[in-house]
């Protein structure tokens, strides 16, 4: 049973002896998974809008006093997607060090330094490139607060749960993607002039309300306790790369795409105005997302996975015809599809971890005896690996930007496409033929993987 006194919210209180397997979880823990869910979704979303500042920002520079071509504008764009891919693992190992709700606190103040950052770079129009570029480059603080949150809900719930509860959680946080695209082009011309320091200004609050909120209403889980080697021991397991591969394709590409956008359209259809239209692949792939884990809850994360990264392949071609033909209508529904599908593959491919982790924990007892001690191993495995596989994915946002800056957007797009293929094959070979699938052990036929 949990002790009350860890369900007073006090400063470094732990909650002791939490099994989320437990037959009666709705009746002794659902409550307080459903507020540091809340929670976690609320200070992730600040981030995520934190980490996406720039693709702002880097559109507006140019009518501030700064000239940049647009290959030093995509650069800006990318350099906080590079910075957040390197954060998400310490963040992940944070969680098992000093407790979910302890670096939630911390991880949310840190998004202090990107917005004062921002406001002394748009208040300085005599700022060289170089210094900009590392300012840019800060924001990826706030990519490495999905990592960390991921993995510390992960704890919190229930297998049969996990599907649609990290996609929910990751949800919440992508939202942050399309709310600063929506909401910072309103903020930065409050007082009818273009004040780019508004936003770091808004931000910066957000930021400080976002550890306030974790510090007063999240909990710290003692089953996440875990020493560093048990942790990154998973670096050294197959399915640990298979599926950052498959993640590069699914959330990088959301990342990066979302990047991206608005200074695309700016570059490709200089006739639009990019504040209408930015916002809403972030959106769509946000809301997609719990979808996909719910979907994979039921048939199974690689049959979704599998389905999807055609569907990608499909949405890749379809952005290159409109590239070609000039057409902003078929451009922005392509780029739609490939949101929807981006999304509905970060929610099938994270539902995918546990399941593979949970499948290879009980194949090592086939017995079945200590069953729960295996389940709390294979926990403790895809926190760790949930963490792994986002910080690789989250290169694909820093090479989606600067694959277009470098060597053309066309080019970019066949590349893409030949990666999707490449992820539908593996996705294929490891998951969904029945060759993977350790059927002579009882205890495994209930995990859909």
């Amino acid at each position: 049973m949990l002790n009350s006194k860890n369900l007073q919210y006090k400063h470094q209180a732990w909650v002791e002896n939490w099994d989320p397997e437990d037959p009666e979880w709705e009746v002794k823990y659902k409550k307080v998974a459903l507020k540091n869910l809340i929670f976690s979704i609320f200070c992730e979303h600040i981030a995520f809008s934190v980490w996406l500042l720039w693709s702002i920002i880097a559109i507006n520079l140019n009518q501030t006093g700064f000239h940049f071509s647009a290959r030093e504008l995509f650069w800006l764009v990318a350099a906080p997607n590079l910075i957040g891919a390197f954060m998400r693992l310490p963040y992940t190992y944070a969680v098992t060090f000093i407790g979910g709700r302890n670096w939630t606190v911390i991880s949310s103040l840190l998004l202090l330094i990107p917005c004062l950052l921002i406001i002394f770079a748009a208040s300085n129009s005599s700022v060289p490139y170089w210094i900009l570029l590392l300012i840019a480059a800060t924001a990826g603080l706030g990519g490495g607060n999905f990592a960390s949150s991921m993995a510390n809900i992960n704890f919190f719930y229930p297998e049969r749960y996990k599907g649609l509860v990290l996609g929910i959680n990751a949800a919440g946080g992508n939202i942050g993607v399309s709310t600063v695209q929506l909401l910072a082009p309103i903020v930065i011309m409050i007082g009818g002039s273009l004040q780019l320091q508004n936003a770091g200004y808004a931000y910066a609050g957000l930021s400080i309300l976002a550890a306030i909120c974790a510090w007063l209403f999240m909990d710290n889980l003692a089953i996440a306790r875990s020493s560093f080697s048990k942790q990154f021991s998973v670096v050294r397991r197959k399915h640990t790369w298979i599926m950052a591969i498959l993640y590069i394709g699914t959330f990088g590409s959301f990342i990066g795409y979302s990047a991206a956008l608005p200074l695309l359209i700016k570059t490709q259809f200089p006739e639009i105005s990019v504040a209408q239209y930015a916002f809403i692949g972030g959106l769509v792939g946000a809301l997609c997302r719990p979808i996909g884990g719910w979907l994979a809850d039921r048939v199974g994360g690689a049959q979704v996975t599998f389905w999807n990264f055609l569907a990608m392949s499909v949405g890749v071609i379809f952005v290159i015809s409109s590239l070609q033909m000039h057409n902003f209508n078929f451009f922005l529904a392509s780029f739609v599809l490939l949101f929807m599908t981006a999304g509905l593959g970060n929610g099938s491919t994270y539902r995918m971890i546990p399941a593979i982790f949970q499948h290879q924990a009980l194949a090592h007892n086939a017995s079945g005896d200590e069953n729960r001690e295996h389940l709390a191993k294979g926990r403790l495995d895809s926190a760790a690996v949930i963490g792994t596989t986002s910080s690789i994915g989250a290169f694909g946002g820093f090479l989606i930007p600067l694959s277009y800056g470098s060597f053309g957007v066309i080019s970019a797009f066949y590349t893409f496409f030949a990666f999707y293929i490449l992820c539908l094959s593996i996705t294929w070979w490891y998951y969904t033929r029945k060759q993977f699938l350790t059927s002579k052990i009882p205890s495994l036929s209930t995990i859909k993987i």
